[in-house]
Formats: C-alpha cells, structure tokens, sequence
C-alpha cells in the first residue's frame, strides 16, 4: 500500500522500546458526504476504523471496527486501497518507549442497514456516535479542533491531513 505521509515528532530516544499498533480505517463516501465517527464530547470527527488484532487481517479488522465504531456493515467485495500513514511519538502510557501505528485507510461501502455499536470505554466516555457529514464540515471542526491531550491533537491532525487529501483527491 502506498504510503500517503508520515507524522514523526523524533521526541523519544531512539534506545526506547518500540510498541506499534497497527489500524484500519474505513472512508465511506456517501454521495457528496463521508460517513465519520463523530465525538460529542470533544467535537471532533475520525475515520472508522481502530487496531488490528494479532490473529486478523487488515481487512477483517476493517470490517469488524467499522461495525463496532459505527454499526455500518462494510460490503467485503467494495473495499479498495487509499494508502497508509505512518505516526511515531513518545508514547502518553509508557516510559521510553515509542508508539508507533501504521493507519492502513480503505475505500469501501456499505450495506443499508445498521448494527448496533459495540463501544470500548474510552468510546463511550468520548461519546463516539455515527455522522454523515460534508467533508467541509469535518474538514473544519477537525482544524479548528485543540485538546489539551497532545496525543489525541495529532490523531486528529492526522485525519484531518487525511480528509483534506480526498477532498483534492474529489475534485
């Protein structure tokens, strides 16, 4: 898969351990709008998607997030590669070491009917909840977004820089 750009902060030592996980996440284009997940508490939007188990593929653990995220059941035959995004940062959860996360995104649509979510906590508490959206209205809350978690500002400049890239890639 082609690699779309990386966000390397270089603030951790290169000695530290490395623990990476990596993601799939989904672009669903609907018409003129993106199906996103959006966070009510913080006001910002991402792709569906999350980390890959050990034992799946990208594209199961695809299909699997995107049900889970959002309850949008991913037609298998639809999903196409946009690319990767590599993040490495000093890890917010552990001392020397590096996380690292490989964010694979795919085009891919869905079948009509919706499932219901299966939210982790951290989801939860974020009020994780399904937006269809024009992509200059998550285009914007996304760069207007600031959080004093530093950790999740660059998950959401990242999909930001992610949402900016298919709207070029549209016209």
């Amino acid at each position: 898969m082609e690699r779309l750009f990386e966000i390397d902060l270089k603030d951790y030592k290169k000695t530290d351990e490395i623990f990476r996980r990596p993601s799939a996440r989904a672009i669903i284009l609907q018409g003129d709008k993106i199906a996103l997940v959006y966070s009510k508490k913080e006001k910002y939007y991402k792709f569906p998607g999350g980390g890959i188990h050990n034992d799946e593929d990208k594209v199961e653990a695809l299909i699997r997030e995107v049900r889970e995220e959002v309850g949008m059941l991913v037609i298998p035959e639809s999903i196409r590669e946009f690319g990767s995004v590599l993040r490495r940062q000093k890890s917010d959860e552990s001392e020397n070491t590096i996380f690292e996360q490989e964010n694979y995104y795919y085009f891919c649509d869905v079948e009509n009917q919706l499932a219901s979510q299966e939210l982790d906590e951290y989801e939860k508490e974020a009020e994780f909840v399904l937006r269809v959206v024009d992509l200059k209205v998550a285009i914007q809350a996304n760069d207007e977004y600031q959080s004093d978690n530093f950790f999740d500002e660059i998950m959401i400049k990242r999909e930001l820089r992610v949402l900016q890239m298919i709207q070029q890639k549209m016209k």
